[in-house]
This record gives C-alpha cells, structure tokens and sequence, in this order.
C-alpha cells in the first residue's frame, strides 16, 4: 500500500499524517514525539516514564513509516517530576531560594536575615569608683568633714599663737601675751639661737639633792644626783630620742637663769613659775630614783649647775679656763605629796 495513501483506514493526524498508534499514540513508528508538543500527546495514555523522570515511548506500531516534519523530530518538553542534580547556581543567580538552600546545606554564607539579627557588641566603658572621703557612706563623710575641720582649727591656732610668741611686741602681745605664754612654755617654745654668731661653748651639767624625812622622824640629805647625765645615758645609742628626755631639764634652766639675777633673785614676772617649774621636775626625778626610801618623805630640794668650758680648736690659739664654775640654789621646801611650796627656806 502507498504510505501517503489516504484511502487507508489508518487514522489522520491534525496534519493529514496518520497515526498508527492509535487513540494513544502521538509519535511515529521510530518513536519520536508528535508535532502538537503537548506532554500528553507525546506521552499518552500508554507511555511508560523512566526513572530519570523521561518519558519512555511505546514500541512503533506496525506500518510504513512516513517521512516526518522538523516539528515532530521535535523533543517534548520535560514532564514534572523529581529534579535531576546539577550544579547549584550563585546566589546573584539563584536569589532568595538558592542562599537559603546553601545555608541548609551549610556550605553557603548567612542570609540577610541572619545577618541583621547578629549585631556588633558595643564596648562597655570601665566605671571609676570613687576613692577617699568620697567612697564612705554620707554619715561617716559627714564625721569625717567635722574632724578635719576641727583639725584644721587646732593647727590654725597653734601656729597663731606661736607666732605671736616670736613676733615683735604689739597690741596683741601686751593684751593676751599670759594667754600666749601658757600655750607655749614650756612645751612649744621658740628662739633666736639657731642663728646666734657665737653658740653654746659650755657645758653644764644641773644636779639635785634632798632632804628626806624618814619613817624613824629623823632627817637626812641625799647625796647629789646628775640629772643632766642621766638624760644624757638616755640619750645615747636611741634613734629617736625622747624630746623631755632632750630638752626639758635644759629648758627648765635656761628658763630660770633668764628670769634670776646672778644672787638668784626673781627678775619679771615670770621668775616664780620657773621656780615652781624646777621644784616639781626635781620632786618626780627623786621619786624615780627612789631618793627617799620606804616611808621616807621629801620635804625640800636644792638645785646646783657645774659649768665647764669647751675647749677650742688647737688652731685658733684662743685661751679659756677649764676650772669648773659651781653655782648653787638656796633649798625650796615642797610637801609630801609633791606640789611645790611657794618661796624658800
């Protein structure tokens, strides 16, 4: 028979073309798809897909072939089904899709959602605590406040008075200078000898004695005791030093020589209270040496002062004595407990 034969019972395609293949059929006896394109036309009914997701063609069907169109050699389009693997695109090809694929698969960056939720950490400043008056509490910061007020007041008025104690004589001097002279002497008092032309060249040495009433009724003189070398003894080998041990039986008698004569009588005002400072300075020096005994009682005191001159430099070719100038005190009763008696025997 003609294969281009239309007198054949063999059913026409939309073309005049036959289709051997029947109701189901859309391709040629090779197998190639028909020239509609449509997926169920070239797969039909009886076409059996693969597992790579292609349709497989049935067998031809039995008949001459005809010659076919570049339409119908023509590949359908792909059926939907599973996704062949390939390549993965970019992510400026891909889009959202694909930067989200990569992330699951974790071989790809963050998402912008990612990276917006991960923000820098801002550096946190150190804070500075305070220190001092300023780190107590307010009621201890008050106390304190108050002592150093206190404090500063005290110094204030310490150096106020010192310092009209060496200043030139005024107003203030000869209307407070009892107030001025009871808070310096004898602890705080100052002089001018640091810058003498001619310092001390003598040494002297200041000695006591007693006259002691013992338990028996009887009275006794002690013998003369040095209390100039007793601080000196105290003195020696200690770094620091006691400042009465230093400077407060030499400043008992340069304060008594300034305010008596050469006959030991009282010149100015101030002569009586240095001897009433002397008395109690020989009583307390006497009780520590135990002068009286047990039961015994001093009743009066008597000071001396031995004065020895310093030999000068064998370059100066100066010439002094060295005979030793005694002076001695007339005896000052004092009472049994220790308080000087105003004047002396």
């Amino acid at each position: 028979m003609d294969a281009y034969d239309t007198g054949s019972g063999a059913r026409q395609g939309p073309g005049g073309r036959e289709h051997p293949a029947g109701p189901g059929g859309g391709g040629t006896g090779d197998g190639t798809g028909g020239a509609s394109g449509s997926p169920e036309g070239a797969a039909g009914p009886g076409a059996v897909r693969g597992a790579s997701g292609e349709t497989a063609e049935p067998p031809p069907a039995s008949g001459p072939a005809g010659p076919r169109s570049p339409s119908e050699t023509a590949e359908p389009p792909p059926v939907s089904g599973p996704a062949e693997p390939g390549p993965v695109r970019d992510a400026a090809e891909s889009g959202p899709s694909a930067g989200t694929a990569e992330s699951a698969s974790g071989t790809g960056p963050a998402t912008a959602a990612t990276a917006e939720q991960v923000k820098p950490v801002e550096p946190v400043e150190p804070v500075e605590l305070p220190t001092g008056v300023a780190a107590l509490s307010p009621r201890y910061q008050v106390g304190a406040l108050v002592a150093l007020a206190v404090v500063a007041v005290a110094v204030c008025a310490h150096l106020g008075l010192v310092f009209l104690h060496v200043a030139p004589s005024n107003t203030l001097t000869k209307q407070h200078g009892a107030a001025v002279d009871e808070w310096v002497f004898p602890e705080f008092e100052q002089n001018w000898k640091l810058f003498a032309p001619n310092p001390l060249q003598q040494n002297i040495s200041v000695q006591v004695r007693a006259e002691v009433s013992t338990a028996d009724g009887e009275i006794r003189t002690t013998g003369w005791y040095d209390l100039s070398a007793e601080d000196g003894r105290a003195i020696d080998g200690n770094p620091v030093p006691s400042h009465t041990q230093q400077n407060e039986l030499r400043r008992a008698w340069d304060f008594f020589v300034a305010t008596h004569d050469s006959d030991d009588r009282v010149v100015g005002l101030r002569g009586t209270l240095s001897e009433s400072y002397l008395r109690r300075i020989a009583v307390l020096r006497l009780e520590r040496n135990d002068a009286a005994g047990p039961g015994g009682v001093v009743e009066r005191v008597q000071y001396r002062s031995r004065t020895t001159n310093v030999e000068p430099p064998s370059w100066s070719g100066e010439k002094v004595s060295d005979r030793p100038t005694v002076r001695e005190l007339p005896w000052w009763t004092v009472s049994g407990s220790g308080d000087p008696r105003e004047g002396a025997a």
